[in-house]
Parts: C-alpha cells; structure tokens; sequence
C-alpha cells in the first residue's frame, strides 16, 4: 500500500487515499457513485442497527417505496421541485419504449410517500402515522467525495404525520435529540444542534433541525437533519383526515434523515497519519489477534491459546477477528490493522504463554500493555470502553479549539480557509447580511438558542441569535 499523504498539510488528500486504502470503498465506473466494500458495509451495517433500534423504539415502523416516482409528484410541490431540480436524474425509457410520463429515480420520497398517506389516512384514529425507510436514492452532484457526497448514497428517512403541530415539532425534537445521541454516544463525534435559516432549509419544509460537526480542517459537516413540513405536503396531496370534532383538516408532517455520510465523519474525526480509528461501538473488528509465529517451530500451544481468546471475547460479544496469514509478517499486519482502524490489537507469541500473558496494543496512542492471561476479558472491556471515550474528548477538545468568538465578518472572514476555523457570531437575520457570506465561500451552519453577541456579524443592528459560521462539505 502507498504512504498516505500528511493529514494535516493535505487532509482532502489523506482523506480520499484512507477511504480506498483502508478498504471502506473503491471508485466504481459510474459518475459520482462508489462501491461500499464489504469493511465498509459492516461499519455501515452496525451503525443502521443502532439507528434502527432507536426508530423502533420511539414508535416507528419501517416500509419500502418504490424507487421511481412519477414526474409530476415531484412537480407537484413548487419549493420542492426548485429544490432539486438541478440533481434529478428522469427515466425517459423503459422497455425500448418512450415513457407516456417520464418517471425521477428518488432524491428523496416526500411525494410518493405523502401520496400514500394521503390514501392510509382517513380520522384521527389513524394518527399518529409514523413510518421509515431505508433506502438509496440518486442526486446528480457536480463535485463528488466518497461518502460525504456521492450521486448515489444509502439513507434512512423517516415521515411522519401528526394532529397537531404541537405534536410534529416534538416530533422533530425528539429525532434531532436520538441523532445528536448517536453522534456522541456512538459515533464519538462531538455535535453542534440546531435550526437552518430559511436559505439552508430543506427545500418545502417550514423548519428544518440540524446537527453539525466540526472536521479538523475545520469546515463543517451536516450529519443528519430533522425537518417539519407542516401542512405544504398534505395540502399538496389532498392529504385530509375527520378530527375529533368531525372536520376534515390537514395532518402535520414532519421528515428527517441520516445517511453514509456518517462513515465520511468518522473517518475524518478520527483517523490519523496512519490511517483511520473507528470507535468501538461500531467497530466492525473491535479485537484483532495477531498469533506471533516462529518459522520451522511447533505454534500449536499458540494457536491453540489464540482461538481459547477469541472465544472467550466473543462470549462477551466482542467483535473478534484472528489474523492467521501465513504470507505476512508481524508488523505487515500491524499496519494493516492500524489502517483499517481497528481499536484494539492482541499479540500472542511463545514468550507471552511463558509469561502466562498477553499484549494489548491501543490503536490511539499504540501503547504495549501486558495483561495477565487467565482474567483478560474484563480488562478488555474495560479498554474498549476507554477508547470511546477517549476518541469523543480528544474529538471534543479539538472541536472547541476551533472555534473561534469574532463580531464582524471583515475580520473573520479571510480567516475561515487560512485559519481552518468556524465561528460563532451574532446575526440580525437579515438574508442580505446572510448572503454576504458566499463571497468567503461559508454559510450559516446552525442557528443556536442564546444572543450573547450584541450586533449583527455584517451590520450595525441588534443580533437576534448567535450562529455558527463556516465553510462546509
């Protein structure tokens, strides 16, 4: 394997060379899209079962739709199809026949599914309707990165419909706190939550929810977004139940999403100049065991010793793997683990069973720690649960170095790509004040719940709320 580029001089260079290297994806021969390797299918798989766990538990039920949608659903929504009109790819031909309607390959599925709710509802008894799919869909982009932004990419999304707009903005809170929960928990990604302004919002919603992330290059990184709809969608659709007192109304609707995007961020939260480290809850090797063999020697008690630790850790539902290549030596495979971000390695070799032991190597700082042999298990645990945490305050702390209070645009603004930062500013809420920012290439992330600056970042009057400032992905 080559030599990764320098992560800190050349970090989008290091990023596309550890996505391939590490074997979470090559490039395919289509235009935008890549191959989800089967390392990196497993990383996305743990991290789904944990997002499908919680969609679940709160109430919701998973369905599939179709993945052609008629063009005029789309159409439909004037917001909606401005939206998305640049990135949309239309069949025009099936069967060696033009099509009497041209159909869109999903960007995303409010219309074909707010078109069948409309069908499924019908009284408030039907309510809450709460349903989630998961799904690929197409965006034609322009630039495209691995992960962070392909023309074809993997998602949930969820939508729901409400009685009141009471219950669809806890909806919507309650989506956005289970994301920001994965993030931090889960992912060891620290987050940054809020609303969009209204030019950032998803196209047709009335409120659109974030959570961002700060990448080390210090542009940001939207995770995953939780929208309300509120009744556009369902007026659109003739989308009308019987309320309590007999009247035909509108539902409230609300949709939210997360998608592979969340293995671009852990890659680039946590990898380092050997490659990346991926946290253990969603490691998909969290152990990997690596037998020190002698040439022309008897390596049965080895072996043997090996497979008893393997066993004994996946007792305890430790995701193990045991590296027996026989074509490569020791430190071959070090690197090649310490690559693919495996958070803890074991080395077993005939000195290790003298010494009745084993050596424990932390992908973090790769320091050797010898355990004792016969009660190894809970130490391991107890390692794994340490590089979590380790990995979201490091993460953390580097999040907050960056950044950075500044009042005024002029001063912070040749600062967002020289220095690599993001800002927290006040802001009028003025779109012309807002639109200034595109000469520096930024935009506002998130708009958070406090004013503790006085003015705007761009004008004389009073800031309405703080915001987050920065470059992005």
């Amino acid at each position: 394997m080559n030599k990764l580029p320098d992560i800190k001089s050349q970090f989008p260079e290091w990023y596309h060379e550890v996505v391939y290297q590490s074997e979470l994806a090559d490039q395919s021969p289509v235009r935008g899209c890549i191959v989800i390797r089967p390392y990196g299918t497993a990383l996305w798989e743990n991290i789904k079962d944990i997002v499908d766990k919680k969609i679940k538990d709160t109430g919701h039920h998973n369905a599939i739709f179709p993945l052609l949608i008629p063009k005029s659903f789309i159409e439909r929504e004037a917001k909606h199809v401005e939206g998305f009109s640049p990135e949309l790819a239309v069949v025009t031909i099936a069967g060696g026949k033009e099509l009497d309607e041209p159909y869109v390959i999903r960007p995303t599925s409010e219309t074909i599914i707010h078109y069948m709710f409309a069908r499924w509802i019908k009284s408030w008894r039907d309510l809450p309707l709460k349903i989630n799919q998961w799904a690929n869909v197409i965006r034609w982009e322009m630039r495209t990165r691995p992960f962070l932004r392909t023309t074809e990419f993997y998602w949930q999304e969820g939508h729901t419909a409400h009685e009141t707009l009471e219950e669809a903005l806890a909806e919507v809170d309650l989506m956005l706190n289970e994301y920001v929960d994965l993030a931090e928990n889960y992912l060891a990604i620290p987050v940054i939550s809020g609303t969009k302004s209204e030019q950032e919002k998803f196209p047709g919603a009335d409120k659109t929810c974030t959570f961002e992330a700060i990448m080390p290059d210090g542009r940001a990184l939207q995770m995953g977004t939780s929208h309300l709809i509120s009744q556009s969608f369902a007026k659109t659709f003739e989308m009308r139940f019987q309320n309590r007192q007999g009247e035909l109304e509108y539902p409230y609707l609300t949709s939210w999403a997360v998608t592979t995007r969340l293995i671009g961020a852990v890659v680039m939260t946590h990898g380092d100049n050997k490659g990346i480290i991926i946290p253990p809850k969603i490691a998909p090797i969290q152990v990997v065991i690596v037998p020190i063999l002698k040439k022309d020697a008897d390596n049965n008690a080895v072996l043997a010793t090996v497979q008893d630790i393997a066993q004994r850790l996946k007792a305890h539902n430790v995701r193990v793997h045991v590296d027996k290549n026989e074509h490569e030596t020791p430190g071959a495979k070090f690197y090649h683990w310490e690559l693919k971000g495996v958070p803890l390695r074991i080395e077993v070799g005939p000195r290790d069973l003298e010494k009745n032991q084993i050596v424990v190597v932390d992908r973090l700082d790769s320091q050797k720690k010898m355990i004792s042999l016969p009660h190894f298990e809970q130490e391991i645990l107890i390692a794994l649960d340490g590089l979590q945490s380790q990995l979201f305050d490091r993460a953390k702390q580097r999040r907050d170095s960056m950044i950075k209070s500044i009042d005024k645009l002029v001063t912070f603004g040749p600062l967002l790509e020289k220095e690599g930062i993001a800002v927290i500013t006040g802001w009028c809420q003025r779109p012309s004040c807002e639109a200034l920012l595109k000469e520096y290439s930024a935009s506002i992330r998130v708009l958070l719940d406090q004013a503790t600056h006085n003015e705007c970042f761009n004008c004389t009057n009073a800031s309405k709320c703080d915001v987050i400032i920065a470059r992005s992905y």
